[in-house]
Order: structure tokens, then sequence, then C-alpha cells
């Protein structure tokens, strides 16, 4: 079995990856897990602390090799609103329910809950029903000692 030690972020220009794997949100926040390649190769990652496994990077093999990491498309909810103001209103909503979302400048994406669903829709918000790759924000509830923790890259 492979290990890899070092991801590699998106452009970093050290050639194509013989394989590939696709992950979805909460599957490319990790520290140490065995993953499968597409091909069928296990990959041991052990990196000294947490991490996220960003879309079109990379794990640098012990070997040499590449391995991309690709965002793996989820079900979602598309939220959308009739102003910026309820956007934020609905934003609001959501974080009170400790609810990983990815916030734009015209849409909120959420995992697909139906009790959020009615929630959101009784708040007068526009929902659908979408496939694609989810890059929520991390929230402030992991550990506070993790370098990547919310509170420390202000």
């Amino acid at each position: 079995m492979l290990r890899a030690s070092t991801h590699l972020p998106p452009g970093h220009g050290r050639g194509d990856a013989f394989d590939v794997i696709s992950l979805a949100h909460d599957e490319r926040r990790l520290r140490r897990k065995l993953l499968t390649l597409r091909g069928g190769t296990e990959v041991l990652v052990d990196f000294p602390q947490t991490l996220t496994l960003e879309h079109d990077g990379a794990l640098l093999l012990e070997d040499g090799r590449l391995a991309g990491i690709i965002a793996a498309d989820e079900l979602l909810y598309e939220i959308r609103a009739d102003d910026r103001a309820h956007l934020v209103r609905l934003a609001w909503h959501i974080g009170n329910r400790h609810t990983s979302a990815q916030l734009e400048a015209d849409r909120i994406l959420i995992k697909r809950d139906h009790v959020l669903k009615t929630m959101l829709e009784g708040l007068g918000a526009r929902i659908t029903n979408i496939s694609e790759p989810f890059f929520a924000e991390h929230g402030a509830y992991h550990s506070h000692g993790d370098a990547g923790h919310a509170l420390l890259n202000r």
C-alpha cells in the first residue's frame, strides 16, 4: 500500500496524475485515512494535521507519483432569495441549525434535507434540487488547536 503525506494545491505544476479519486465534501476533510483511487490503488493518507483536500489538487505519493483529487457531485439544494437582505436572513437560519453551507453572492447551497427545505420555503426561499460539487465553509467546530481553525485564520 502506498502512503501520501503531502497535499499539493491546484496548479501545483508537478505534472499529471497517474490516477484520481473523487471525494464528497465531508470526505475531503481528513488527517489519516485509507483511500482507494479509481483504478483500485489503495493509498494511506497520513497528514500531520487535519486539512481539506482541494478540488484539482493532488496527493504526492511516497513513490513520487501524483493522485489527483476531484470534488464529487453531491445532491444539494440551491437556495435563492428575493434580494440580498433576504439571502442573508436565510443564511442566518441555516447557520443557526449548524448546517454546512456554500455561501455565494446570489445563492446558498446545502445538502438535501427535507426538514430544512420546508423551513426555508416557509421563509420564502426558492429551492431547486441540483447535483454538483459542494464547497461548504468549514465552521469553528473542529479542533481549536488545528492551524486551519476558523478563529486562527482571520
